[in-house]
């Protein structure tokens, strides 16, 4: 493997530091520009930069030099030049306005040409760093911000395991609903699957895992067939990243053959979330709106086993 070097603007005080040395782990201006562009400049070079913005929503400060020069590098040049930079960020459900944001709609569509990758806890997100090691093209991978204090299981291959790319995992199976989402809203859905059990009602969940690229094996298409029902979950803004994951599975798979029932969204309100819990909970997707949006789904397709809700 490559000489690996790690820019960021807060690991002054890190152990990683101490044992790898200043030359390889070390502190940058806080100018999300700058460390992009070193990231860039390093990788053009043979190292393996894996470059830090603290938080998804500083991204947009260092988002041209991604979408003009990263993204478009290989394509410009027609396979000779090559950046296998790692962008590290993290992002999702932090509480706060400028914390909390998720503008997964705008990075899908001014980076294309770079891995989007949407891990939904530490370890995927090691696998993801384990797979973009090996690879020679650039990647973003947001880390859940809001997961770090959660305990998981370590794999004893965490140095190798590695996460494959454009491949969905079904989390839980069912019989009734798809439920599509990533990310920090994984563990949401979740939540809201185990209230729709109680309720009757079977969901099958599936992680998306990357959103660039995206389920390159149609394995939702595949979901769809036994349960023709779809909701797709997402904490971006209305028609942000909801839109795109619909169009993926609609057109692009053909799966709106296999539906009994409109496909349904559910997203963020159209805002950034103020502070404290109840902006997050009131602003994003909760365990509750997941219960509600696919209760209704299903008192619509047979609504004498499944009556309205009430209140």
């Amino acid at each position: 493997m490559k000489t690996l070097a790690i820019l960021a603007t807060s690991i002054r005080d890190c152990r990683i530091a101490e044992k790898y040395g200043k030359q390889r782990i070390y502190d940058t201006g806080i100018r999300e520009w700058t460390i992009m562009g070193q990231a860039i400049g390093l990788s053009m070079r043979g190292l393996r930069p894996i470059a830090e913005i603290q938080y998804l929503d500083y991204l947009i400060y260092g988002l041209e030099p991604l979408t003009d020069d990263l993204a478009t590098l290989r394509y410009r040049s027609n396979g000779i030049q090559r950046a296998p930079a790692i962008i590290r960020t993290r992002g999702h459900r932090l509480e706060g306005i400028w914390h909390a944001g998720s503008p997964i709609g705008m990075i899908l569509n001014s980076l294309r040409g770079i891995y989007v990758l949407v891990p939904r806890n530490m370890t995927q997100a090691a696998g993801f760093y384990n797979t973009m090691l090996q690879s020679d093209d650039p990647a973003l991978i947001i880390e859940s911000l809001n997961g770090y204090r959660l305990k998981e299981k370590l794999p004893e291959n965490i140095g190798e395991y590695t996460v494959p790319l454009g491949v969905p995992e079904v989390l839980r199976e069912g019989r009734d609903v798809t439920l599509v989402t990533y990310g920090s809203c994984v563990r949401i859905a979740q939540a809201g699957a185990g209230l729709l059990e109680q309720a009757g009602i079977s969901v099958e969940l599936i992680d998306v895992q990357s959103l660039l690229p995206f389920d390159l094996d149609h394995r939702i298409a595949q979901s769809l067939q036994k349960t023709n029902r779809l909701v797709v979950m997402d904490e971006d803004v209305p028609g942000g990243a909801s839109a795109y994951i619909l169009q993926q599975i609609l057109e692009v798979q053909g799966a709106y053959r296999y539906l009994d029932s409109a496909p349904v969204t559910l997203s963020a309100h159209p805002h950034r979330p103020p502070y404290g819990s109840d902006g997050d909970y009131f602003s994003k997707p909760n365990a509750e709106d997941v219960f509600e949006t696919v209760y209704q789904m299903m008192h619509e397709a047979d609504p004498g086993k499944f009556e309205a809700l009430r209140g």
